[in-house]
């Protein structure tokens, strides 16, 4: 019951990016053929967004559901691991028309072709996991 907020909270997130089309196959198509701007409007509020929630966590030192307190590491900067991981998903967001956190809602609209999707995403991160000491990092 104490995780049923969350849960609220996940579906109505999912109603606002079906709302806002972001799960739109035919925005993420015109985003990768630069022809509109709405899908970059998205993401870069996103990214404005997460960068002031970031140092909101940082700053009032707030804790997770479990009461620890939330400590952000930094990240090493690996640009070979980026550039090629960047390729990667943007090739398969573009092929498939959709980024993994819609493929859920896609799923949710009655989208079924979209549980391949998940399949193949939930195998790829499989198969990343057992090749991750092998990658560059």
């Amino acid at each position: 019951m104490r995780l049923l907020k969350f849960l609220l909270l996940g579906i109505f997130f999912g109603i606002v990016l079906a709302k806002a089309q972001v799960i739109s196959w035919f925005r993420i198509y015109e985003m990768f053929r630069f022809e509109s701007f709405h899908m970059y409007g998205i993401i870069g509020s996103a990214v404005v967004l997460g960068v002031f929630i970031v140092q909101y966590i940082k700053r009032s030192h707030l804790k997770a559901i479990d009461d620890t307190p939330i400590s952000i590491q930094p990240k090493p900067t690996t640009y070979k691991a980026s550039i090629f991981g960047g390729i990667l998903f943007g090739l398969g967001w573009a092929l498939v028309g959709a980024c993994p956190g819609p493929i859920y809602i896609l799923i949710g609209a009655g989208f079924w072709s979209f549980i391949l999707v998940l399949i193949g995403a939930l195998l790829g991160t499989f198969i990343y996991g057992v090749l991750k000491e092998k990658l560059p990092h």
